[in-house]
């Protein structure tokens, strides 16, 4: 198996899962997954977006599509349970399905040799799990599962079953 086959496995499936599990919670996006907070599922979901918006710029030194939604789900943004400070849900689960259409497509023009290649801009803190094109959408994916567990936390505190 390639390095390529890998990656676009894990991105591949985080995308299924947080469909899945993201999708469920359109009627409790603001549910947060505990009694002291946490990143509920509509914050999850925009972060989400935002950084599959920086993976072109991370590795091809092009904008974020959506860096104005960076106050509202960058990292160090704070979840509110206020819906109306967000963008409607329908949009913000739109523009990461589009965003990560978007990466997979580049995934492939990149290819397996591209893999080794360096970022052109790595962001500050992550020169070692960044320091290849391969590393950097490896992380994405690793990155995306840890924020699935907070989703399927919220679906819990929502009264909603466990999927498995």
């Amino acid at each position: 198996m390639k390095a390529i086959d890998t990656i676009r496995w894990a991105l591949r499936m985080t995308d299924e899962s947080t469909t899945r599990l993201v999708e469920d919670m359109r009627d409790h996006p603001t549910t947060q997954p505990t009694s002291k907070g946490g990143n509920h599922a509509l914050w999850v979901l925009g972060h989400l977006a935002v950084i599959e918006g920086m993976i072109p710029h991370t590795v091809f030194g092009e904008p974020n599509p959506v860096q104005h939604w960076w106050p509202l789900f960058g990292t160090g943004s704070k979840p509110t349970d206020d819906a109306g400070a967000y963008p409607p849900f329908e949009e913000v689960l739109a523009t990461y399905r589009e965003l990560r259409a978007k990466n997979l497509a580049r995934l492939e023009e990149i290819g397996e040799a591209g893999l080794e290649r360096a970022p052109k801009v790595i962001p500050p803190g992550f020169e070692e799990g960044m320091k290849t094109v391969g590393r950097t959408f490896h992380l994405i994916a690793l990155h995306q599962m840890f924020h699935l567990g907070q989703v399927a936390d919220a679906r819990r505190a929502a009264g909603k079953e466990p999927f498995m």
